[in-house]
């Protein structure tokens, strides 16, 4: 049963039974149907769709924040962000998926060589509930207008919004079955998987479910993209701005209520100003409103689900317990809601359960160094890669960059994703990329055309 529960209220907002296997594949038959004729299409023409895609959700932003806002917690003001960082990307591929997948001409003894960029059929999307309209059209907005047809497996627990997703592509009047929804149980994705229609797989989750998802995909020898877990390291050198770097990783530890893979989650801080850097986080951490996800005046909304929350709990007891100390929350309140309240630990290392498992809640966690090599040594002691950032002088940051094992490093802002560049990470952080032209390049045939007479 696929079942969203208001995580602040505890209270169900919808039930609705899976998709039966007959049904799912039916659907998949009709996405192949669609991309026969979507194929066709000239990059103007499907640019149009995606256009008309985007204007319905700045016609029904409310709506569309809402959803989220009940089904998974998310507070309404950063709700509304997230359907307009929807509307970019869809609005961004429209506007430069031509320019990416053009044609490249290489030489060789061919009289004309080149490599073109050729969509490759149905392509699968295996979706998380933290940013359930972001990570849809970061899916969906590139497979699209490379010419391929999408299928969308959202996560269960937002099964409002995945509806709602595909009915925006309804309301925009896009070709039939370019873009469907499968409302299905996770037992039923590997026969989605396998299905031969199916022809690539981009999922974004847990390094757990993305080993599961590649083994499955690589025995079928289909390609995948996979966005996976973070325990995202920040350095914070001596010589950095030290107010603008605390108001920015305090920024990136509770958005979403910390519930992102790419947000801040270790915090490193070299000796010289460790103490009087706790005192400034603590300033603003302490600052924070927790509570109603509908009101515009709280910053931090629930835990998504229950469980989710007892797994945060037991990180930072057990952190606490290893040596750690809390300087603030730390203590679930007997309340109505899956709430966490926003803590803040000291002098853990990296041993410690906080930084070597991925925590997905407003848990800040402070790590000494004593200079910047033992900085990128304790940032780089992770079996995770997603993203990393650095505050210190350009110059010195610019000198360590490519020492960092991450696939985006940030200096002197925040970490996050844009559909300009390319998002992704390394080790059990994922492979291929997501965004910029990198991410249109991941489902595409790159067909190399060799055209006589051979030169001699």
């Amino acid at each position: 049963m696929l079942q969203s529960i208001n995580p602040a209220t505890e209270k169900e907002v919808h039930k609705q039974p899976p998709l039966s296997d007959a049904d799912c594949h039916e659907r998949i038959e009709r996405s192949h149907e669609a991309y026969l004729l979507w194929k066709e299409r000239s990059f103007s023409e499907r640019a149009d769709v995606l256009k008309k895609v985007a204007q319905v959700m700045k016609d029904d932003i409310e709506r569309l924040a809402l959803l989220m806002t009940d089904e998974m917690g998310k507070p309404i003001k950063e709700a509304r962000g997230e359907v307009q960082k929807a509307i970019w990307c869809a609005e961004h591929y429209a506007e430069h998926a031509e320019q990416y997948l053009a044609p490249v001409t290489m030489a060789s003894d061919a009289t004309h060589s080149y490599v073109q960029h050729l969509p490759i059929g149905p392509i699968l999307g295996i979706l998380p509930w933290n940013a359930p309209f972001w990570l849809a059209f970061r899916f969906c907005a590139p497979a699209l207008m490379a010419g391929n047809t999408c299928l969308m497996k959202h996560d269960p627990h937002v099964p409002l919004c995945a509806q709602a997703i595909a009915d925006v592509f309804a309301h925009a009047g896009a070709p039939i079955n370019i873009m469907q929804n499968l409302p299905i149980e996770t037992p039923q994705v590997e026969a989605v998987i396998r299905h031969k229609f199916v022809r690539g797989v981009s999922l974004t989750g847990s390094s757990a479910a993305g080993s599961k998802v590649a083994a499955i995909a690589g025995s079928e020898i289909k390609p995948v993209v996979l966005e996976l877990g973070g325990s995202d390291p920040v350095i914070v050198m001596a010589d950095a701005d030290l107010d603008k770097a605390a108001d920015v990783i305090t920024l990136s530890r509770i958005i979403n209520a910390g519930q992102s893979c790419i947000a801040t989650k270790r915090i490193i801080v070299e000796s010289p100003v460790y103490d009087e850097f706790i005192a400034k986080l603590e300033a603003r951490l302490s600052k924070l409103k927790v509570g109603d996800p509908r009101s515009e005046q709280t910053d931090i909304g629930p835990i998504a689900r229950p469980d989710l929350r007892e797994t945060l709990a037991r990180q930072v007891n057990e952190t606490v317990k290893a040596g750690a100390r809390c300087v603030i929350g730390g203590e679930v309140a007997d309340a109505i809601g899956y709430f966490y309240p926003v803590t803040l630990l000291a002098d853990v290392t990296n041993d410690m359960v906080a930084c070597r498992e991925e925590t997905f809640g407003p848990v800040a966690v402070v790590l000494k160094a004593q200079d910047l090599t033992d900085a990128v040594r304790i940032a780089n002691d992770t079996e995770y890669g997603l993203a990393a950032s650095i505050w210190t002088d350009t110059k010195r940051a610019e000198s360590v960059i490519n020492q960092f094992e991450s696939g985006q490093v940030t200096v002197n802002g925040i970490v996050k994703t844009d559909p300009r560049l390319p998002s992704g990470g390394i080790k059990r952080s994922g492979l291929g990329r997501e965004l910029g032209p990198h991410g249109i390049l991941a489902f595409v045939n790159a067909q190399q055309v060799w055209i006589g007479p051979k030169v001699e």
